[in-house]
């Protein structure tokens, strides 16, 4: 079996749909489901089990030796979480514990890091996993620096020699794609921008205020989310592969590109609106985004990134606009 820690949200229901169905697995999901609509996610799923966070430790230590893998996306994700001590417990905590069950079980372990350790980007996006190059990033919210110590503590216990036979820190950049409902204003851009033109609304972008760029011409990485399941499924397979890898498309586009994308899809002529940066995030702001990709490509990774352009027409005419959205 292979067991998903948050196998109901975002991206980890994405990996959920991809190992119970096209490979067949059996699949266990560790997850808080609580009164939302979150189990929607999983509703067309054929579930091994659904296990509690709190007594999943307890459960790995019994059933471990049937677990081919640990897929560990489950983490407190919003950047603007203010309950630090509960992003301690909750995203250090229980990884390291995990980390320290796998190693001791010999079960390979796939985590998820986060672009958002990089900071403000002074430092570039190359994922070199050396101490030292770890020691000069600086994230700007409590969840980046969460998945930071993380990252650096497993590279610390690696070098000692006590590991999972396999290990990877994946370092997410903006993913969009199905299955992302339940995140609120965390959603991305491109939900964000869809909802607003497909209600006949314009899509609201910020003004620039840095002289290198335009209005709209604000740069991220968006990588659509199959190409991260792959990427998690190529992993499985290749298990000589470990370390602290990105997971982007390597190509920073525009959020006018988006938007345009956006329209282009939902075939409606482009309605923006341009609106500040709110000024309690105006000087902590990222310009430009760009993971590189050279690393994990070095390690046999060949898969083509899907274009913003596909991503999005596939989100928004495959799902957002189908009866059933759900993955």
């Amino acid at each position: 079996m292979i067991v998903v820690t948050g196998g109901a949200g975002f991206i980890g229901s994405n990996v959920v749909a991809r190992l119970a169905g096209a490979e067949g697995k059996e699949v266990v999901v560790c997850d808080r489901l609580r009164s939302g609509e979150k189990w929607q996610n999983l509703v067309h799923h054929d579930l091994l089990d659904i296990i509690e966070p709190e007594v999943f430790t307890d459960w790995l230590d019994v059933e471990a030796p049937a677990v081919e893998a640990v897929i560990h996306m489950g983490a407190i994700s919003s950047t603007t979480e203010r309950d630090v001590d509960l992003i301690v417990e909750q995203n250090i905590r229980f990884t390291l514990d995990l980390w320290d069950l796998c190693a001791g079980w010999q079960i390979p372990f796939i985590y998820a890091s986060s672009a958002a350790t990089y900071g403000d980007g002074s430092q570039g996006f190359e994922d070199d996993p050396s101490p030292e190059a770890l020691s000069r990033l600086r994230p700007l919210n409590a969840y980046g620096w969460s998945k930071h110590v993380v990252d650096r503590s497993i590279v610390r216990r690696a070098a000692s020699g006590m590991a999972p036979p396999q290990w990877v820190g994946l370092k997410f950049f903006n993913v969009y794609g199905p299955n992302e409902y339940h995140k609120g204003p965390m959603r991305s851009v491109v939900h964000q921008a869809w909802e607003a033109a497909a209600g006949g609304r314009p899509v609201t972008l910020f003004r620039s205020h840095h002289p290198d760029f335009p209005d709209g011409g604000q740069m991220r990485d968006f990588v659509w989310v199959d190409d991260c399941v792959e990427l998690i499924v190529w992993l499985i397979e290749h298990r000589r592969v470990s370390g602290i890898f990105n997971c982007g498309s390597g190509q920073a586009r525009t959020f006018l590109d988006l938007a345009h994308a956006v329209h282009d899809a939902l075939g409606v002529d482009p309605r923006i609106e341009w609106v500040d940066t709110p000024g309690s995030i105006r000087d902590r702001y990222q310009y430009r985004t760009e993971a590189a990709m050279g690393r994990i490509r070095a390690a046999g990774w060949s898969r083509a990134p899907t274009s913003l352009e596909e991503g999005v027409r596939r989100y928004i005419q495959e799902f957002l606009t189908a009866p059933d959205p759900w993955r």
